[in-house]
């Protein structure tokens, strides 16, 4: 079936379960998931992602007949709609952009927090492009002048999924932004990010909360934590991978990093955030360099994230073998 066809029939396809299935078990279907009617399946038969345009979300990552992923999801927000006027931040979980850096939401949002309104809490227009591939596009932010356009596909065969993110200016004076990709992950066992031989920091991280976490950890080119559930804790570094260690899985998140350009947060690409109880998660931060935006500029990073079984009982065993560190 055509690419043309395919979009044919999605466009006069009812929700509920309706959708297309492609070869090699690829599909994509229009659900009920949590709450939000309007919720997308898409699969390449091996796994498949969970898209809610209601509220702007990659909701979950996971394996092919499985209910659960590792991508955290906050039960307390299942089927609310997002509120761009709140002065609540409406933390649904999952997969999102934010603008970076977060210390001039201030002077361009007119609040640090919560995040701007298009970016973070108004719904997102779902264009797809073929049975496992498709366009996220949200609003103009009315602070930034900025729309996002996420596309998302799963690669065949494989257990991957990769998320080109763009920010175009559509309106206003120039911006200094950089695009930041936000995953909401369950607690777990480890998180752990590869750093390069020759980092800026002589930790191999820099320092992003009042307090360093307990057990943060820099041997043999390896920086390595764990959710503290009594404090939220955020670290900094210029790796270009992390690495989410849980109990049965593992989710590897890669977005290279680009040799010479100003990066926010002190120079950081990668960064980590673990939050207290009771919402049990950890944050896997991407963040692609700064960049002055003019109208008609556009700018993306690529987030590629491959899940993948646990094969050896040490979680930094794990980590070890993946980077060969």
């Amino acid at each position: 079936m055509s690419n043309l066809a395919i979009l044919a029939v999605i466009a006069t396809a009812p929700f509920s379960g309706c959708g297309i299935v492609g070869g090699d078990g690829r599909s994509l279907k229009h659900v009920s998931y949590r709450g939000w009617s309007d919720a997308i399946v898409m699969s390449n038969g091996r796994v498949e992602v969970v898209i809610v345009p209601s509220i702007g979300r990659v909701m979950q990552f996971r394996r092919v007949g499985e209910q659960e992923g590792p991508f955290w999801e906050n039960s307390q927000m299942f089927g609310r709609a997002p509120n761009p006027t709140s002065n609540e931040w409406g933390n649904f979980g999952a997969d999102k952009t934010w603008p970076s850096p977060q210390a001039d939401w201030p002077k361009i949002a007119t609040r640090g927090w919560p995040p701007p309104p298009a970016f973070d809490s108004m719904p997102v227009e779902w264009k797809p492009s073929s049975v496992n591939d498709g366009l996220l596009i949200s609003p103009v932010d009315p602070y930034y002048g900025i729309r996002t356009i996420r596309h998302i596909k799963l690669p065949a065969n494989l257990p991957l999924m990769k998320i080109t993110t763009t920010y175009e200016k559509v309106q206003g004076e120039p911006k200094k932004v950089g695009v930041w990709i936000v995953t909401q992950l369950k607690d777990a066992v480890g998180v752990f990010a590869p750093i390069p031989k020759a980092s800026r920091f002589a930790e191999g991280f820099n320092r992003q909360s009042d307090q360093l976490p307990a057990n943060l950890k820099f041997e043999n080119g390896l920086v390595s934590l764990t959710r503290n559930r009594a404090g939220s804790y955020k670290i900094g570094t210029d790796a270009s991978t992390l690495l989410w260690v849980g109990e049965k899985e593992m989710v590897r998140i890669d977005s290279p990093r680009s040799t010479g350009a100003e990066y926010p947060d002190h120079s950081s690409s990668a960064e980590v955030y673990t939050n207290p109880d009771p919402l049990a998660y950890v944050e896997l931060e991407m963040l692609g360099p700064l960049h002055t935006m003019r109208v008609g500029d556009k700018i993306s990073q690529v987030n590629q994230y491959m899940l993948m079984r646990r094969l050896l009982p040490s979680a930094e065993a794990e980590a070890r073998k993946i980077f060969g560190k």
